[in-house]
């Protein structure tokens, strides 16, 4: 099959890489000629120090070449899906699956990803997402993720192009739970980095990944999505890499916060898109106008957006009132 992906930061390039031993005919389109340029002439993607990529993909920045491709997977930074899809929308081909492999909301409209792309093409969207670290999967790390689209033929068709034996996909049909899960981890993996950075212990990180575990599933059912989602590998899978792991960029900013560094010095430290920053901004938005009670993201918003002390903000969470766990705790 003829793929395109579209964005060659880390996530694409070894999305790029997995489709191409899958045995593929896979074009890798950059944002700019140069960064296209580069990537044909190192065969490395600083992103991804020390992986060879394949001298036989195709590497171009002309957005044009999705025209040759069946399907393409959409995968640049969230705050430029809407740009990007409108580049490629005058050349896709009407029989061409869309795949969106971005996580993240937009601020401003507090869409999902699929959504943005469904809008801008009017084509169904295949959601993929799960815990997946870049750098692990281009070099062949067992993963597994997630498939999902309304349409299960849809979701069966990207399950079979992606998968093999060091990638396993399962399909969903509740693509609002995956994006939100994939989107709002990110959220709570910048907090659990700055509880790090701060000098906190296990007890609060299990703390702040399960209550934050809860404000997901709270704003999903309000969007109409199905709440075993959020026990899936979108949910509390997604959030346990992401909370956990060096790889992440929303937990490595947030320890530099929580080390005392500016929001604006530690995203500029990371040295990459830092996805937590916009998806708290826009998930709070999103909360407030639906009226969804999320403590947590409000907290990381007073300190990303409003300059909060963060103990300040650490410390009034755990001076919230009293509260049952389960609303429903099951007392008469």
């Amino acid at each position: 099959m003829e793929i395109a992906v579209v964005g060659s930061g880390g996530w694409g390039t070894a999305i790029s890489m997995l489709l191409h031993r899958n045995r593929h005919e896979v074009t890798l389109i950059s944002y700019s000629k140069e960064e296209s340029d580069n990537l044909a002439a190192t065969l490395e993607n600083p992103f991804l120090p020390g992986v060879k990529l394949p001298a036989d993909l195709h590497y171009t920045s002309d957005p044009a070449a999705v025209s040759k491709a069946s399907l393409i997977v959409v995968v640049p930074p969230s705050f430029a899906v809407r740009t990007t899809v409108k580049g490629i929308a005058p050349y896709l081909r009407p029989d061409a699956v869309l795949v969106s492999a971005t996580k993240g909301i937009e601020a401003d409209t507090g869409m999902r990803m699929s959504e943005i792309v469904h809008e801008v093409t009017g084509k169904r969207v295949v959601v993929l997402s799960g815990p997946s670290h870049a750098e692990e999967v281009s070099r062949e790390v067992p993963t597994g993720v997630v498939a999902a689209c309304e349409d299960q033929l849809l979701a069966e068709i990207v399950q079979e192009v992606f998968m093999n034996d060091r990638f396993r996909v399962y399909t969903s049909s509740d693509p609002v739970g995956v994006e939100l899960g994939a989107a709002m981890k990110n959220v709570i993996a910048l907090c659990a980095g700055v509880c790090d950075g701060l000098g906190y212990g296990d007890n609060t990180k299990a703390l702040l990944m399960t209550r934050g575990l809860t404000e997901v599933a709270r704003l999903g059912m309000k969007l109409g999505s199905r709440t075993d989602t959020f026990a899936g590998l979108t949910g509390i899978g997604d959030l346990i890499v992401t909370c956990t792991s060096m790889h992440s960029r929303n937990r490595r900013a947030g320890i530099l916060i929580g080390e005392g560094m500016t929001v604006q010095e530690a995203m500029k430290e990371v040295g990459a898109v830092v996805e937590g920053y916009y998806a708290t901004q826009a998930v709070k938005l999103l909360a407030d106008r639906l009226g969804v009670e999320m403590p947590i993201t409000n907290a990381a918003y007073r300190v990303l957006y409003e300059g909060a002390p963060v103990g300040e903000a650490l410390h009034s969470l755990m001076g919230r009132k009293k509260g049952k766990e389960i609303e429903d705790a099951g007392w008469s």
